[in-house]
């Protein structure tokens, strides 16, 4: 596998900074992937004199894979697989974290993980289109390099296909520990922490009860609650922002190409953006926070409003803005909730290459479940996609595109009723013909469902704040909620079209509002 001159020559750069010398140890076969993988090894060992390649014929590890250590040392790290795509990132940091490039982690961190006893063998599925599974992958890497009793192996889904049948992993990225499943979907250090060593809670949430009042608070930390973020910090008083995973639903968003002056990008990297303009700015982020109850003060103007979080903590501040998002809307029919992750799966990007060669269903006719059953008609066998309604709602474009592929049927008026399965995976699914009333069940090894969002605003339900009958939160031009000194913003509010430049756009707007409402008390 050749690099282009580009890459090679960051590469080259980066590979300078190695301060160790780090031994590579092939585990290959005669087999072509084998041959694929020694080729980008033994380009990277031509790049650095500090990096060494060997071979192994271990008939006990997995083929094509190869270990990253150094010389004399134990390997922590494995891949199991070809680490390009989304990996390749995975592949560089690994090299210089073993190698002896500085860590970039919190000496608290470091200290907690290299404090933590026990052997964890992490096991990582991927595919290498995921753009969750980088992060997983990194982050366990990371721990492996500072705590040698943590290793851990990114398993490339689809080089291992009887694994992934055997395990019955149908999502990616799918964590194992020590052979038992151990999660599934994006994780990064901090959430993966208090998994192993569970005083961190109670110790985080100490830290938190303990800071004191902000000017703004922000709950939520996608679009809108950063754009919120840095106009109140703008403005030179105390902000913080409590997430319960910053960069929200756009984590999950590919392909953006309508983020006006922006031609083409991800969300992953416009989330990193984000994330990196946020911390330009005297703003407390406080993330992996989910917001538990919101407390509205009744008597007089100078009392603060409190924000309970999940850990126990508790957060006060003289005004709130509520930019919680959106999250996947269920079908809440038989079987969704029981196969989730063994063929029931919300994100085409990530698990559609985990269906190469299957016949999967794409539940839904808008816009997200048309370019789903467009991208998945590239590699699966067969896609049948189920519009409730007597007509798909998506672009004209995308319907176009749609219909000229000859491996999709389009079935609309169908009610999905029922996902069945069997061994803990999905087999098939029942639908209604609304026209007939005729039951109909449809073989099929995968459901992708894609018919809209709900407002997430469950924390809410207690309080007296004023709701649309959809959930969301009703506001007025100024992003104000019903109760004083309570503004929102984003995907969450009852404000029309849910799109990535509005939410910022209203986010801003609220912090604005916000800081209005402040200066007048």
């Amino acid at each position: 596998m050749a690099l282009d001159s580009n890459i090679k020559a960051q590469l080259t750069a980066y590979l300078e900074k190695l301060v160790h010398p780090i031994e590579i140890v092939a585990s290959v076969n005669d087999g072509d992937k084998s041959r694929e993988m020694l080729d980008l090894l033994q380009e990277l060992a031509r790049i650095s004199s500090k990096i060494s390649l060997k071979e192994s014929r271990d008939d006990n590890e997995r083929k094509p894979s190869f270990t990253v250590g150094r010389v004399g040392q134990s390997a922590g790290i494995r891949f199991a697989g070809i680490p390009m795509g989304h990996e390749f990132t995975s592949l560089v940091l690994a090299l210089l974290q073993v190698g002896g490039h500085p860590l970039k982690l919190e000496a608290e961190k470091i200290a907690q993980i290299a404090a933590i006893e026990g052997k964890f063998h992490f096991e990582t599925y991927i595919s290498l289109s995921c753009h969750n599974c980088p992060e997983v992958v990194q982050s366990l890497n990371l721990m492996a390099v500072i705590n040698p009793n943590i290793t851990h192996v990114m398993v490339d889904g689809s080089l291992f296909q009887d694994e992934v049948n055997e395990r019955k992993v149908m999502a990616v990225p799918t964590i194992y520990l020590n052979g038992q499943e151990f999660g599934a979907g994006r994780m990064g250090v901090d959430e993966i922490l208090p998994k192993l060593d569970t005083g961190i809670v109670a110790r985080e949430a100490e830290k938190l009860d303990a800071k004191a009042p902000y000017d703004m608070l922000i709950i939520g930390g996608g679009p809108a609650g950063a754009s919120a973020a840095i106009y109140a910090a703008r403005k030179g008083i105390r902000t913080g922002i409590v997430a319960d995973r910053f960069g929200g639903q756009v984590m999950d968003t590919m392909g953006i190409e309508n983020f006006i002056s922006v031609k083409e990008t991800e969300g992953p990297k416009l989330v990193a953006a984000l994330e990196e303009h946020v911390k330009t700015y005297d703003i407390d982020v406080m993330n992996l926070q989910r917001a538990q109850a919101l407390s509205h003060p009744t008597l007089g103007n100078h009392d603060l409003l409190e924000i309970k979080l999940e850990s126990g903590a508790t957060l006060k501040s003289k005004s709130v803005i509520i930019a919680t998002g959106a999250r996947w809307k269920e079908m809440n029919v038989p079987g969704e909730k029981e196969y989730r992750g063994k063929g029931v799966a919300y994100c085409p990007h990530c698990d559609g290459p985990l269906f190469k060669g299957k016949h999967v269903a794409v539940i839904g006719g808008g816009n997200s479940g048309v370019e789903a059953a467009i991208d998945l008609a590239g590699f699966v066998s067969h896609v049948t996609l189920f519009e409730y309604d007597t007509k798909l709602r998506a672009d004209a474009i995308l319907q176009n595109k749609l219909f000229s592929l000859n491996n999709v049927t389009v079935i609309i008026n169908a009610q999905t009723t029922e996902i069945t399965g069997e061994s803990q995976k999905v087999n098939g699914l029942i639908y209604k013909d609304r026209a007939t009333n005729i039951a109909q069940n449809i073989a099929l090894e995968g459901v992708f469902v894609q018919i809209g969002l709900l407002p997430n605003t469950d924390w809410l339900k207690t309080s007296t704040m004023d709701l649309s009958k959809f959930g969301e939160i009703k506001v007025d031009a100024h992003g104000q909620t019903s109760l004083p000194g309570v503004f929102a913003a984003g995907d969450v509010t009852t404000v029309p079209y849910k799109q990535i430049i509005i939410a910022m756009g209203e986010g801003s707007k609220a912090a604005l509002g916000a800081f209005d409402y402040l200066i007048r008390q």
